[in-house]
């Protein structure tokens, strides 16, 4: 929001079409399908959690969502970038 970003929601739930869970997304812009997920090291270094992140991922990108992954060295080292990969996905969707 610092950088002149629309304020997300926190922790936004995403279901199928049958009410189904998704993902519980970190950052959202619910209206637009758009999602910032913060990606810790446990996310790479635990098997079975990383399996469990490409199936989510996949499916929200089938549902429509566009899908940012972020991780610890491109939000604190390079925020910028981040930021950039916001705005992008948000002028993908007409904002």
């Amino acid at each position: 929001m610092d950088a002149g970003l629309p304020e997300p929601s926190l922790n936004v739930i995403v279901r199928d079409g049958y009410g189904n869970l998704v993902a519980v997304v970190d950052l959202a812009y619910e209206d637009l399908k758009i999602a910032v997920e913060y990606e810790g090291d446990q996310h790479r270094t635990d098997p079975e959690q990383w399996a469990k992140d490409i199936a989510r991922h996949e499916q929200l990108a089938a549902m429509g969502w566009i899908v940012i992954r972020v991780t610890r060295a491109q939000l604190y080292g390079a925020p910028h970038t981040v930021i950039a990969r916001v705005r992008a996905a948000l002028a993908r969707r007409g904002r």
